[in-house]
């Protein structure tokens, strides 16, 4: 049982959607609680096996010092969060240090500047994301994949026959339904493809809220219109524990979103074996390797989609060799435990100094 005046790291978990930083946060805890006593500050879809605080007990845990007289450490992703941190640290006199982790790649507001230039120390998960920032990160630690859950499946039709679809070939793409994750370039880009080939299916999997309705019936007219009801299929939002044997029936997986932060999505389709078709948005043009892993295509460009997504679903083996290049780049450069061993290392080093 952990005593709660050893938990050394505090980690934020304050968003109410599940997005990919709370998908990150999650495959992190494993790796980051075996080298670490931590605690998350806010209970909203972490596994039961895992200390949780609320904030009124975040603020008693922190009045005081660690046993060895050192200063716990707030590790966070998100405005909220470093505000919680700030409240609690100049209001609450709470003895921390607070880390923040930065992968927008887009102009901040001047009230996310102040936040961050109150920080103790700054993480960019990528170079993109450093470049937005006013002065340098601390450190560069890219995010990894859990490949214990996205792993290269024995047989890509076997995995594909499970999932009960249609067709010999699956396209994949993951994430909310809305405007900004560009699933409108997709259905588009596969209006013009599909009907030239009969062993394609594509596949939508991702929660659509209320406000993104209209957009996801603007697109179920124009696959209905196409005749392609049976060949376009949104799975809508799937549990955590069901999305990697869903990856591992892809042949491709696509990311096309307008604007990014970072994007998961890719990353574990690639671990998973699949080829990916991503526009140059988040990091994808940085770690991507275009004609090796997939193809990256301009943002917001469906003529672009259209011909390499044809490219993939017509050259089915040159697909395969590039899902296989993917798996073995990501397991190589860019797994869950390095990223947390990076960051753990971070953190003792702020603790330490």
């Amino acid at each position: 049982m952990l005593n709660i005046e050893n938990i050394e790291l505090i980690i934020g978990n304050s968003g109410w959607n599940f997005s990919g930083g709370t998908s990150i946060t999650i495959q992190l805890l494993d790796y980051e609680a075996k080298e670490m006593n931590l605690a998350v500050l806010g209970s909203r879809f972490i596994p039961k096996h895992f200390k949780t605080l609320n904030y009124f007990q975040f603020l008693l845990l922190t009045r005081k010092k660690l046993p060895n007289g050192k200063l716990r450490v707030f590790y966070t992703r998100r405005n909220d969060e470093m505000i919680q941190g700030l409240i609690a640290k100049y209001f609450f006199g709470s003895k921390i240090k607070i880390i923040f982790s930065s992968s927008a790649q887009r102009n901040h507001t001047k009230f996310t500047k102040w936040l961050i230039s109150k920080m103790d120390s700054i993480v960019a998960t990528s170079k993109k994301a450093a470049s937005y920032l006013l002065k340098e990160p601390d450190i560069i630690i890219p995010h990894g994949i859990d490949l214990s859950r996205f792993t290269l499946s024995q047989s890509k039709k076997e995995s594909w026959d499970l999932l009960g679809f249609p067709g010999s070939m699956g396209i994949g793409i993951f994430g909310r339904v809305r405007y900004s994750k560009g699933i409108d370039i997709l259905v588009d880009a596969a209006i013009n493809v599909l009907p030239r080939h009969n062993q394609a299916t594509l596949i939508i999997c991702g929660e659509t809220q209320v406000e993104d309705l209209p957009y996801k019936n603007k697109m179920l007219i124009k696959i209905k219109q196409a005749g392609l009801e049976n060949r376009v299929f949104f799975l809508g939002k799937k549990p955590f524990e069901e999305l990697p044997k869903l990856f591992q029936g892809m042949s491709v997986v696509a990311a096309l979103s307008r604007n990014e932060g970072y994007g998961l999505t890719p990353l574990e389709g690639m671990a998973s074996g699949a080829a990916v078709l991503t526009s140059s948005a988040g990091v994808w043009d940085e770690l991507v390797r275009d004609e090796i892993d997939g193809y990256v295509v301009d943002v917001d460009n469906v003529d672009q989609t259209s011909e390499k997504l044809n490219l993939l679903i017509e050259n089915s083996s040159k697909t395969k060799i590039m899902g296989e290049n993917a798996a073995k780049y990501i397991s190589e450069n860019f797994s869950v435990e390095n990223e947390a061993e990076k960051i753990i290392k971070h953190i003792r080093d702020v603790q330490n100094i």
